[in-house]
This record gives structure tokens, sequence and C-alpha cells, in this order.
């Protein structure tokens, strides 16, 4: 028995190719490209001595007509060879539902969005995921998807992978929820995270950046109304790093004339920020309420002075507030990753203004001078919404 080569074809060569006949790709499936230049998939198979056809769609595209990937082509060719083995007729079985697969409406959506997407990497991470982790789902019916079926996607990724099988999910709910506006479903999006998948998968209890132990943020809230009662200085120096997102160094080292209190900013300079680069941070009401009061009892330029005003706190002083509260595995630089969590898990906040808020340094050389906003009015919106899920006034 002689095994036939598949994958034979590749994308440029679709895209490219001009000499009119069938083109085998392997395994049965066929570019078909006519002498006017149109192209199309075709699937070839013989049973009981007659060799039969089924059109697959078209690779160029004309109209309203969608056009097939190589990709979408080999997964439809997959789903004829499963209904072969089977023992049914393609004919038949397809007949039986005109149901559009998951991965051919996925596919559709990354067509629609990607050109308001200005950032190449971010179109690549969308076309990655929901290729790659759908595998199992993308011959599916996108009518046919259920919880079970977005579960079994997400599951093995869910502890080890947490932030991607996150991002993985909302893309999955923004695929079902661009078909429901198609027609090609109905119903509750089975990938919704509130009151859903958020009852189903695993929180996760303890969250760990490198070697920086971070409490959970759900836990954030009640830390904050304890926190409040604390009459220490440390105190309010930790309630600013954790509603501005900042670095241990940038809160105890921040002076007075890097704020505007009006205006409702505060700037970092290059110097004292792991990036070296100018930060300018939003402040949120609740931030504002904590400063303007250390504002006007001022004795020195630092916010927080330690026991001598010319100097700021101690390093270990916000840390040695979370022994006296026995918290003793936590550290400070743990609540970074904790908005990060939240930004993720909880809000539709683009992951570009989350990095921003946290001063990392994201996307390639050209990317970085292409993008030379900061988004401040943005990160604003993002900040206060912070501030209020920790409610800490």
């Amino acid at each position: 028995m002689t095994v036939r080569t598949k994958n034979k074809l590749t994308a440029r060569f679709v895209e490219t190719v001009k000499k009119p006949g069938r083109h085998s790709d392997g395994g049965g499936l066929y570019l078909n490209v006519t002498k006017t230049g149109a192209k199309s998939w075709v699937f070839m198979w013989k049973r009981d001595g007659r060799r039969r056809e089924m059109g697959l769609g078209s690779a160029t595209g004309q109209g309203n007509v969608a056009v097939v990937s190589l990709s979408l082509a080999r997964e439809k060719a997959d789903r004829v060879r499963r209904t072969l083995a089977e023992g049914s007729d393609p004919f038949i079985e397809r007949s039986k539902s005109n149901a559009t697969p998951f991965g051919e409406v996925a596919d559709g959506f990354l067509d629609a969005m990607e050109s308001s997407w200005s950032n190449d990497k971010h179109r690549k991470q969308w076309r990655q995921t929901l290729t790659h982790y759908c595998l199992s789902i993308r011959s599916v019916p996108v009518d046919k998807i259920n919880t079970e079926h977005v579960v079994s996607v997400l599951s093995p990724i869910w502890e080890d992978k947490h932030e991607t099988a996150s991002r993985l999910r909302g893309r999955i709910e923004r695929v079902l929820d661009y078909a429901k506006s198609k027609g090609l479903r109905s119903g509750e999006n089975p990938a919704t995270w509130r009151g859903h998948l958020k009852n189903i998968l695993p929180p996760r209890q303890k969250v760990t950046r490198g070697h920086h132990a971070a409490m959970d943020y759900k836990d954030l809230p009640l830390f904050m109304e304890r926190l409040k009662h604390s009459k220490a200085l440390s105190a309010r120096s930790l309630e600013v790093l954790i509603l501005t997102a900042g670095r241990t160094s940038e809160v105890l080292k921040a002076q007075w004339d890097e704020f505007d209190l009006n205006e409702g900013f505060w700037i970092v300079p290059a110097e004292r920020m792991k990036g070296k680069r100018v930060h300018r941070v939003p402040l949120s009401k609740q931030a504002l309420q904590i400063l303007t009061p250390l504002y006007a009892t001022r004795t020195g330029e630092f916010l927080f002075p330690g026991s001598n005003s010319y100097r700021p706190l101690s390093n270990m002083a916000m840390n040695n507030l979370l022994k006296r509260m026995k918290l003793s595995d936590v550290t400070v630089h743990g609540f970074r990753s904790g908005f990060r969590d939240w930004v993720g898990e909880e809000t539709d906040f683009p992951r570009d203004l989350a990095e921003m808020s946290l001063a990392h340094v994201f996307g390639d050389e050209t990317e970085r001078a292409y993008r030379r906003g900061d988004a401040l009015e943005r990160r604003r919106v993002l900040m206060q919404a912070w501030a209020d899920y920790c409610r800490l006034r």
C-alpha cells in the first residue's frame, strides 16, 4: 500500500499559481485553477468503483463569497476523510447540517477585525491562540459549541499558562458573540466568565510571579479595609503603591515636586524608573484623598519621610507592615501582579493599557517608536476603576 503525501502546497503557491489545472495537496485535496484564473478547492475520492468529488469553497473569493484559506481547506478535507472512514456519504452528512464550523467563523472574525489592530504582534497572537489551542473545536459547528467544548480547551492550560488561558477565553467569547451577530448561533455565550465559567474553572489561590508571592486580587478589598485603619505612614505608602501599581522605590522616594494634585497626576523621573524612562501616573480620587492631607502636613520634600525628614522611609517599611499584619507570605511587589490579574480576568481593558500602567517595556523597537503617546487619560479611567474595585475610601 502506498501512503500519499499530504500538505504538499504552500499558502504562497495558492496565492500566486496561475497554471490552469488541479494541483494536489495530497490525500484527495486539490486546488482547481481555471483558465480565467479562478481558484477553488475540490476533494476527490473513489468508492465502489465510482470517482466522486466535492467542492470545498473558493480560494480567491468573489462578491460575497468568503475565501477558504489553505488551512481551512485542509480542515474541511479532514472532515470528509473522517466521514468516509466511518462509512458515511459526505454529501448526505453535509446536507444534514449547513452549520459553519467554529474555525471558519474564527477566521472570518479575524479577517474582519485585523485591519483595526495596528499592532502586528497582537494580530499574530490572536490568530495563533484561536488556531493552536482551539484545534479540537475548530471543526465543531459554531452553533453546537457549548460549555463542555470551551472548558476542554481551557482546562489543560488553566493553571500552568493562566494568563494565556484567560486571554484565550476572552477571544473565544468574542468569536461566539460575532457568530451570534451573524445569525450563526443563538442563546447564551458559553465562554462568558462572570456568572458562568467563573463558577466552573478553579481560581488560583496563590499567584507567584518570579520570586514575588502575590495576594489574590479578590482579597484586596478586605485587605485595604484593614489597611486604612492603620495610622502608620508605611500604611499610607502601601495604599499609594497599590492604587498606582507602582514599585517600592518609586513610591518611597517620591517627592512632592513630582506631583500635580490639581490635575491629578504624578511624574516619576527616568532615573528612578526600572526602564529608565519618565513615567506619568494618573491619580485616582482615592489616591488624591490620601495625598492631599499628607501634602497639607508635609515636613520636607519626601511624601513618606523616615525618622529624618531629609530621608525617605526604609525600603523594608512596607514589608515590615505586612509582617505585623500576619501576612509574611505576601510581598509588596506582588501587588502589581494582583493589579495585572484583575485587569485580565475581571475587565475588558486592553492588555497594552495594563502594561503601560505598570511601566513595562513591551513590543519591539519599531512598535515603541510608533507608539509615542502614553495614553494618560485612558489609563486614568483604568486606574480609577482599579481604585473603585479596591474600595479604599
